[in-house]
């Protein structure tokens, strides 16, 4: 059986007991096999995160399943399309847990999908892993087993509040928010940030997920005396918004939190532009651990000529998952499973180097990636 199987627009209605209650979650006794499900953009305007979150965490499942497995029993990663669309997040999901019988979830696109499927994770105690989200409900006291390596997206706007307000001098900041929970979580941490500097944002200006209308921000901010603009969204939409300014001989000071794979935002701005991005994981390509070496060797063999980021936070959440999977026994249980996810931060050197800022404080790792100027 393929380590891979692709699951498009899956929905299933809860199944309904004779009490009226939902099914609840069980955890199945198979030490041959374990299944994660990942439910992410396989198209719309997150595709390319979630298309390279799944082929990064896959290249290294497949080596694992090559290799023998943990403790022999073979992943299978099943991936549904969500569009970045929270009801089918919801519906996905609804399939892994009571149809497929997952394991756990792995690797969800988003924080208003992530969001939508709380109630979900509260219920059933399924293990709810490296989300693609920095919203700080994934980091606080739940009921839901939640585990996440990357820093909050409060940790990200310190960064670039740091970086606009000591760094560059600037003082009027204006905000471009997707109008949703991912909009209102980063900019409540950039408000928050703001604060310690006594300042508050000039302008906020919204646009629709899954919309290219970026027109009547894009006027809101221009005319607002912003000088630096923090912007949340996908690659898309943020391009478009930086392509129109600079056209309107608007050419503020932009930071992007790591929503927004660099690479793409740069590849599609085609002007001038001062640009930082805020990472979660290291440059690969510049990092010299032996880790790196061994991702990018991987995606060589596997016919990826420009790995980036995003593959290598797919590829690390899978490496992760597979050390604290491998530390439990067979058939692997969900209590075992998180309490040796939680270890890794502590135990493990790679997660430690690559997510702990050791001298301050262990504070979560963030790095910077520049656009530099055409």
């Amino acid at each position: 059986m393929s380590a891979l199987r692709i699951i498009i627009h899956l929905s299933i209605t809860f199944i309904i007991l004779a009490s009226g209650q939902p099914l609840a979650y069980a955890e199945q006794d198979n030490s041959k096999v374990i299944k994660l499900g990942m439910s992410t953009a396989l198209s719309g305007s997150a595709r390319n995160i979630g298309q390279q979150l799944h082929k990064g965490s896959s290249i290294y499942f497949d080596k694992v399943n090559k290799a023998g497995g943990i403790n022999g029993a073979q992943v299978q990663l099943l991936v549904a399309n969500d569009s970045y669309e929270p009801k089918q997040t919801v519906n996905n999901t609804r399939t892994f847990i009571y149809s497929d019988k997952v394991d756990a979830l792995f690797g969800t696109t988003g924080t208003p999908t992530s969001h939508a499927i709380l109630p979900l994770l509260e219920q059933t105690q399924i293990p709810f892993l490296m989300p693609f989200s920095g919203a700080s409900f994934l980091y606080e006291k739940s009921r839901a087993k939640i585990f996440n390596l990357r820093a909050s997206y409060n940790d990200e706007a310190a960064e670039q509040i740091k970086y606009l307000v000591e760094e560059r001098k600037h003082t009027k900041i204006g905000l471009f928010i997707q109008a949703d929970e991912f909009g209102l979580y980063v900019e409540s941490g950039l408000r928050k940030e703001l604060a310690k500097y006594d300042l508050s944002p000039v302008k906020v200006a919204r646009y629709q997920r899954n919309s290219h209308d970026v027109e009547s921000a894009l006027n809101a901010l221009r005319t607002s005396g912003v000088t630096a603009i923090c912007l949340v969204g996908t690659y898309a939409q943020l391009s478009e918004f930086i392509n129109s300014a600079r056209a309107k001989s608007f050419a503020p000071d932009y930071t992007s939190v790591s929503f927004v794979p660099s690479s793409d935002l740069f590849d599609e701005v085609s002007t001038p532009s001062s640009i930082m991005v805020t990472e979660i994981v290291p440059n690969p390509h510049s990092c010299s651990d032996d880790f790196c070496n061994e991702f990018l060797a991987d995606m060589q063999a596997n016919n990826i000529t420009k790995p980036n980021r995003i593959h290598f936070e797919g590829y690390i959440n899978a490496m992760a998952f597979s050390r604290a999977a491998a530390r439990c026994k067979s058939p692997l249980k969900k209590s075992c499973l998180m309490k040796e996810l939680n270890s890794l931060l502590i135990k493990d050197k790679i997660i430690k180097k690559l997510f702990l800022d050791i001298e301050n404080q262990n504070k979560r790792n963030v790095y910077r990636s520049y656009y530099v100027n055409k």
